[in-house]
């Protein structure tokens, strides 16, 4: 699953034309992110933060990187192999 500040339309575009294959969220007020600890204040009002959540709800990890979009699937990836063996 993903949540972004994005309008659910845009988040509708985004899954269009990239196949995710997984539900989008749409967090235009930011009450997730603030709940999540992704929130902060100046032009970008949300880090980019992925959270890596077991089929029993534990936090298995978390991955934060601004500058390396690709960093984030490879890391969730990693971990999530390294906790289904």
């Amino acid at each position: 699953m993903g949540i972004s500040s994005d309008p659910v339309d845009r988040q509708k575009e985004f899954d269009r034309q990239n196949s995710l294959g997984f539900p989008l969220l749409s967090d235009p007020d930011k009450q997730v992110a603030s709940l999540l600890g992704a929130k902060r204040r100046g032009p970008f009002p949300s880090q980019r933060v992925t959270y890596i959540i077991g089929q029993d709800r534990t936090l298995l990890g978390i991955v934060k990187s601004e500058k390396n979009m690709f960093v984030h699937a490879d890391k969730a990836l990693e971990t999530l192999r390294e906790n289904t063996k």
